[in-house]
């Protein structure tokens, strides 16, 4: 039995909630996003929410309702509020400029980094060195936050590199030199 997929989604005031077949479409202030239910899910708008419904308890069956939930729960959530990723880049010279829909970044290769940001997505950099993504689309949001930070992943010495805000670096002990 899914947990996920038997609760039912509240619909804020803001978002404006369509269907047209098998496709759920969400609108709101922060954009608009839409999603295509698998066919073996049905869903159902009624008094401000969704509710999510399978034919079968079939192990497939029971991972699409959850998933089905889940998707539109963020739509709904990515349209009204947004999400936001936040990186820092720790290390000496290493720094990131916005300028427009492209994304510069000087990691310690030989020449700068330009990453074109998908429109969805915008970026702002603050003098500390983070860098804060913003989207309605959480999925795409994730991909390109760890499309940037695989430029340059965290070294495990002295934490030099691009990491998520909340991620924990373990430091390792340098070479014991000297000693016996």
């Amino acid at each position: 039995m899914s947990r996920i997929g038997n609760q039912p989604i509240q619909i804020p005031k803001s978002v404006q909630v369509t269907t047209a077949g098998t496709t759920i479409r969400v609108k709101g202030p922060k954009g608009e996003l839409s999603f295509d239910v698998p066919a073996r899910i049905s869903f159902k708008v009624d008094d401000g929410n969704i509710v999510f419904s399978r034919e079968s308890d079939d192990r497939e069956a029971r991972s699409l309702h959850g998933m089905s939930r889940a998707m539109t729960a963020n739509m709904v959530t990515g349209c009204s509020e947004g999400f936001k990723k936040v990186l820092v880049i720790k290390g000496v010279g290493y720094r990131a400029a916005v300028k427009g829909s492209t994304l510069d970044l000087t990691l310690g290769f030989s020449h700068p980094v330009s990453m074109d940001l998908p429109k969805e997505v915008s970026a702002e950099v603050d003098k500390e060195g983070k860098l804060t993504l913003s989207s309605a689309n959480k999925a795409l949001l994730g991909q390109v936050a760890a499309d940037i930070r695989r430029w340059r992943p965290p070294e495990p010495y002295k934490g030099k590199g691009v990491r998520y805000l909340d991620e924990t670096i373990i430091l390792k002990e340098g070479k014991a030199r000297g000693k016996k």
